[in-house]
């Protein structure tokens, strides 16, 4: 039978998590290791400049009912 739950597990130090593989080895449970993905450090920048826009007002406000206009001048 298989089961398709997941179980996250967040140590928080390396003692745990031996501790933590050890219990799942000595079961018999599957597991594996992934590493949280980063963001693509380009998309990043751009977030951060855009953030930096916004705080100098360097953007466009637009109205709900002006948005179908707005979008179809672009």
């Amino acid at each position: 039978m298989k089961n398709r739950e997941v179980l996250i597990v967040h140590p928080s130090n390396k003692d745990e998590l031996t501790v933590i593989k050890a219990f799942l080895e000595a079961l018999k449970i599957k597991f594996e290791f992934t590493k949280e993905a980063e963001y693509n450090p380009e998309f990043v920048e751009k977030i951060q400049e855009s953030k930096k826009q916004i705080t100098e007002g360097k953007y466009t406000d637009v109205k709900a009912e002006n948005l179908k206009t707005f979008i179809d001048s672009l």
